[in-house]
């Protein structure tokens, strides 16, 4: 399906049982609940979506019922995180195969590329689908950094088509805007500086703490596109613990635990990663539980 990069695109969990089984029914219900909030799109198999612990056959079952119950409403993205570029080429192909709509691109994982073999590694997946791609940034947590000047070579590549942009410098935004004027789309990955992006004329949010508050989410994008800017604001300040949650290593733990809380999740997560437990358990569940008694209506 033709779409735009535009709007919220939730990276979805992905939820287990406790013998870290897919959940589909939950996957379900939180799937709904995305619909039911009017989100843009989704992505399968982010970080948020424990890509570095699900297996292929489990991206393909994912991306499948996706496909199947969206039924063409919205966009469904699969993230590509692969350590070849063989690899990285496989899944795009697996991606179509399986009907997704576009592809979100990680660098390489494990080996810090230089700007030449990233470029290089962006490119010969792009070549190889004539799926949309955004290519994700994210130098804080993944060590290579996709500068604007290096869009310069991307270009070429037609179907490289927008960028979710998690570098954490806003001026990133202005730096590609003035580059490239509206040539790629500008995603907000990183939560807590989601408004202030939008401000500046971000074309979206890759949002994480939308999988446990989607209307709270929606409705900010919305208010801020809208120019309502004083009601978006109250809202974002209302949610922005919840949202520092995004920007912390245990974002999976933490955030699978704010969806449990607002019923629309489980806790279960997949080692090595472990149940949230003690003195930290009751930190977080505390900043959740107290957002939640003041939650606004939207």
């Amino acid at each position: 399906m033709a779409f735009e990069w535009k709007g919220v695109f939730p990276a979805l969990l992905t939820p287990f049982n406790q013998n870290e089984e897919l959940d589909l029914q939950m996957y379900e219900k939180n799937l709904q609940a995305q619909l039911d909030a009017g989100v843009h799109g989704i992505i399968i198999g982010g970080s948020l979506g424990e890509a570095s612990t699900i297996t292929e056959k489990e991206k393909e079952e994912l991306t499948e019922f996706s496909v199947e119950y969206i039924n063409g409403k919205i966009p469904v993205i699969l993230n590509i995180a692969e350590s070849t570029t063989k690899e990285a080429i496989q899944q795009a192909a697996n991606a179509k195969r399986w009907g997704a709509d576009g592809l979100m691109l990680l660098p390489p994982m494990r080996y810090k590329t230089d700007d030449r073999e990233t470029i290089t590694y962006f490119k010969a997946v792009a070549h190889s689908t004539d799926l949309p791609i955004m290519i994700y940034n994210n130098p804080v947590d993944y060590k290579i950094d996709t500068r604007p000047d290096m869009f310069d070579e991307l270009v070429e590549c037609a179907n490289i088509t927008a960028l979710k942009e998690s570098s954490r410098d806003v001026t990133n935004l202005t730096r590609m805007k003035n580059r490239f004027g509206d040539r790629f789309k500008i995603l907000c990955g990183v939560d807590t500086l989601a408004m202030e992006e939008l401000c500046l004329g971000a074309d979206g949010w890759v949002a994480g703490l939308v999988d446990a508050f989607p209307r709270e989410t929606v409705a900010i994008y919305n208010l801020v596109k809208n120019g309502i800017i004083e009601e978006a604001t109250k809202i974002y300040r209302w949610f922005m613990p919840l949202l520092e949650l995004d920007i912390h290593p245990k974002l999976v733990q933490y955030i699978k635990l704010a969806a449990t809380q607002t019923g629309i999740g489980s806790e279960y997560v997949r080692a090595p990663r472990l149940l949230l437990e003690g003195e930290e358990r009751e930190r977080i569940l505390k900043v959740i539980n107290d957002a939640i008694k003041v939650r606004p209506i939207v």
